[in-house]
C-alpha cells in the first residue's frame, strides 16, 4: 500500500531502527517507546488489521508471535515478563493500519493498560 507507513518502512522508503528481518517479517524499535524495550513486529505483506486475517494467514501470525518471543529473550526481558499487544481499529488505539505486534518490557507494567 503506497500510503502505509509500515509498508514504506519495509520498502526502506522511511528509515527505522530494524532489529530483525527475514523474508516474511520485519521488527523495528518503536519511535515512541513506552518502555526500555518497545519493538514492533510486522508481517511484510500488508494486512490492514486482525479483522482482515484469513485462514491462510495462520502461519504468518504464528511467525510474528514467535519472533516477538525471540526478541524478548534476546533483550533479556523474557524471564521477568513482557507484554505483547495487537491493537485492532481506532477505539483500541490502532493508528497505523497494518497489523503489528507491540513487544513491550524492561519495566513493571500495570493492569489494566488504559
Amino acid at each position: 500500500m503506497a500510503d502505509c507507513l509500515f509498508c514504506k518502512i519495509i520498502a526502506r522508503d522511511i528509515p527505522a531502527s530494524i532489529v530483525y528481518e527475514d523474508d516474511r517479517v520485519l521488527a523495528f524499535n518503536d519511535i515512541n517507546p513506552q518502555a526500555s524495550t518497545h519493538v514492533l513486529v510486522v508481517p511484510k505483506r500488508h494486512i490492514e488489521s486482525l479483522n482482515a486475517l484469513e485462514s491462510g494467514d495462520d502461519a504468518l501470525v504464528g511467525e510474528v508471535v514467535r519472533r516477538a518471543a525471540a526478541i524478548a529473550k534476546e533483550r533479556g526481558i523474557s524471564a521477568g515478563g513482557y507484554r505483547t499487544v495487537f491493537n485492532t481499529n481506532r477505539d483500541a488505539g490502532q493508528t497505523v493500519f497494518h497489523i503489528h505486534l507491540h513487544v513491550i518490557g524492561g519495566r513493571a507494567l500495570g493492569w489494566p493498560p488504559g
